[in-house]
């Protein structure tokens, strides 16, 4: 019997027979164990370098995550140095980026002497405002008196320099705008940085806060421009530092996004749409019709004069992000005796030339906003009548060379504070 079913399962009845199946893992044996441990540790031992990166790879990994799609955030900036240096200010590296910041421009200065070149000169044609009534008479009905030219710093001016024009939409036949290019001082001669005077009876100021900066939200006026605010916008302008670095505060339509310091200095806007600049506590202070303030530092400029101690960089006061002595693009904006707004913006700049270009421009109390090419903008608008205001009827003070465009207060993903102008339904006194 055992041979027929041999046979008949195909299998000789001298065949061994087969193992029972085991269940689970077969273990290694002892022999096998040290092969393996004898290959890793000759591996590790023979490849060090190789080792040590892939370990620091998988411990700094969600690093590198962070890293790169700050690479890709547009908001942090245009170029991808701009982008690592908001990531790192972001991740508590802020003193290492100021540090390499001011050692690269330290070594960079601009030139001693020399013409600019003449792609920096702006064009003098600035819209259909220089086509408003009245704009050469020193005293117009319904806004403020125009100021004098502005007298350059070197000796031979350049044609146009100091003069200025009107740019952007008119308003009731008048322009709100003025604005003209100077060189900062009488030894950087190469180097051209932008003026813009407001009229606040026209204009009406409005300060846009960002996710980013001031950071949280949304917020009542929040960026990017809504369709509404295209309608009547004028000019726009870049706000200030960030607010880790601004030893300052911030305050917008009822929200304290920080604590607003005593003795800062701080842009003020009111209901009405008019705007100041002072010392926060003295020349300025809280009211019921305050309606948002941006502050930053100390003032560059008080009562007609440039700060006490500008010159020495003084940390305590304006603050360890590029010393006060270091030339890079800066903007500023100050308030005239008039009531009137300047807005200084353009590279080569130390604090000392800023705040000297503010008080050419009339400022008797002018701040500091924010500073590096990425950040410093000022640009008007002039769409056709009934129009809205575009990147297409878009006159940047400065040419986008030197000074990122105006794109940035219609884009989505710009997330940083800045202030707008729009026309006044009526004047105010």
């Amino acid at each position: 019997m055992g041979n027929a079913l041999g046979m008949a399962t195909g299998l000789s009845s001298r065949a061994a027979p087969r193992p029972a199946a085991r269940r689970g893992p077969v273990p290694r044996n002892r022999s096998a164990r040290r092969r393996l441990r004898t290959k890793r540790r000759t591996f590790f031992g023979r490849h060090p370098v190789l080792t040590g990166s892939f370990v620091v790879l998988l411990l700094f990994l969600p690093v590198w995550i962070s890293l790169g799609s700050a690479l890709t955030n547009p908001s942090l900036g245009i170029s991808a140095s701009a982008r690592i240096a908001e990531w790192s200010r972001d991740h508590g590296a802020g003193g290492l980026v100021t540090w390499v910041e001011n050692l690269y421009y330290s070594h960079h200065a601009p030139p001693v002497g020399g013409s600019p070149a003449a792609k920096d000169i702006p064009g003098r044609s600035h819209g259909r405002g220089g086509s408003a009534k009245n704009t050469s008479a020193r005293v117009r009905a319904g806004g403020l008196p125009l100021p004098a030219a502005l007298a350059p710093f070197p000796a031979a001016a350049l044609p146009g320099e100091g003069k200025w024009v009107p740019a952007g939409t008119s308003v009731r036949g008048l322009a709100g705008v003025y604005t003209t290019f100077m060189r900062p001082d009488a030894i950087h001669t190469s180097v051209v940085d932008g003026v813009a005077w407001m009229d606040p009876r026209l204009l009406s100021l409005r300060l846009y806060s960002g996710n980013y900066i001031p950071g949280g939200g949304p917020y009542k006026y929040n960026t990017p421009l809504p369709a509404a605010g295209e309608a009547n916008l004028v000019a726009a302008f870049n706000g200030g530092f960030r607010l880790g670095d601004s030893q300052a505060g911030y305050y917008t339509d009822g929200v304290t996004v920080k604590p607003l310091v005593t003795g800062a200095a701080s842009v003020v806007i009111y209901k009405n749409g008019t705007a100041t600049v002072g010392a926060w506590g003295t020349e300025v202070k809280m009211t019921s019709d305050v309606v948002a303030v941006r502050q930053e530092l100390r003032l560059l400029v008080d009562d007609g004069k440039m700060a006490a101690g500008l010159a020495a960089n003084e940390k305590a006061q304006w603050g360890d992000v590029l010393g006060n002595s270091v030339y890079v693009s800066r903007s500023g904006l100050g308030v005239t005796r008039t009531g009137a707004l300047v807005y200084v913006g353009g590279p080569g700049l130390d604090a000392v030339d800023l705040a000297r270009l503010l008080l050419r421009a009339g400022a008797v109390r002018a701040m500091e906003l924010d500073i590096n090419s990425e950040w410093v903008n000022f640009a008007t608008f002039d769409p056709t009548a009934g129009g809205l205001a575009s990147l297409a009827n878009a006159q940047d003070l400065l040419p986008a060379a030197d000074m990122s465009g105006a794109y940035r207060y219609f884009a989505s993903y710009w997330q940083r504070d800045f202030f707008t102008l729009s026309t006044r339904a009526q004047p105010v006194a």
